[in-house]
């Protein structure tokens, strides 16, 4: 039997058709800089927001690790969902962190109650990729799973087939972020997104990088993009649209499809 589509309910919040949830990172390198960053946010334009761990100068001690996330967490309005994670070097981040490190950190974190998802790496060892998954699961907790390029962009064919493997693996939300080298690879992640799309099981996450991919992260509506990042403060990765007017012309986008 065919499963059918799925969407991803996070403290309330669906992820799935429609006009994308605005998603925002928090950048800030210690306790009072998140704090600050919480304090910035308008919660009429912020569906989700992101503790990129991997900016945090204490990430190398748990304790310190936990006190930010319950800081972040107890300073967000109650109906806003928070989601957990440490981008690594290799996939555009801050640093580099060992494989037993960068698992340990997760789950812990998972652990804790404080989050409601957790950025998982797509290219994370499988079996600790998977204890990762089923970790989160047991706790309630939603995994986004996710790939990024911030080289090029790879062919049509290479991204559905990794959002179906993150799929095929457990995520409650797959994503993929890629870099265009001309306005073709923007097409390409757009129709890579619509072809997988079709057939999905979860709701996707996708967008092309930098000046030439800011249509991608307008357009998931029309082509199957549940979610986007937006800044408040400094951005977490190029080309992010500053929330308050993404939110203004996400829904200028959704109310024209609707009619």
């Amino acid at each position: 039997m065919t499963e059918t589509f799925r969407p991803a309910v996070i403290r309330g919040v669906e992820f799935g058709p429609g006009r994308p949830k605005i998603c925002v990172p928090l950048t800030g390198s210690t306790v009072e800089e998140l704090r600050d960053g919480v304090a910035a946010l308008d919660g009429s334009f912020v569906d989700l927001v992101e503790l990129r761990a991997d900016h945090f100068d204490d990430v190398d001690d748990i304790d310190e690790v936990l006190r930010a996330t319950e800081t972040v967490r107890e300073s967000l309005p109650d109906e806003i969902p928070l989601l957990f994670t440490f981008r690594s070097k290799p996939e555009g981040g801050q640093r580099d962190i060992d494989p037993v490190a960068y698992e340990r950190l997760l789950l812990t974190t998972v652990r804790s109650g404080a989050i409601d998802a957790v950025d998982v790496e797509m290219f994370t060892e499988l079996a600790s990729l998977e204890r990762l998954v089923n970790g989160a699961h047991e706790r309630g907790v939603a995994v986004i799973m996710s790939s990024h390029d911030f080289q090029h962009t790879p062919p049509l064919e290479q991204i559905v087939a990794r959002l179906r493997l993150q799929q095929d693996l457990g995520a409650d939300i797959v994503k993929i972020a890629v870099m265009p080298e001309a306005p073709s690879d923007v097409l390409t992640l757009l129709q890579a997104t619509g072809v997988f799309a079709e057939k999905a099981t979860r709701p996707a996450m996708t967008m092309s990088m930098g000046p030439l991919g800011v249509v991608t992260r307008l357009a998931g509506e029309t082509f199957g993009s549940c979610a986007t990042f937006g800044s408040v403060g400094e951005a977490s990765a190029p080309g992010q649209v500053e929330a308050r007017s993404l939110r203004v012309t996400l829904d200028l986008l959704h109310d024209a499809q609707v009619g």
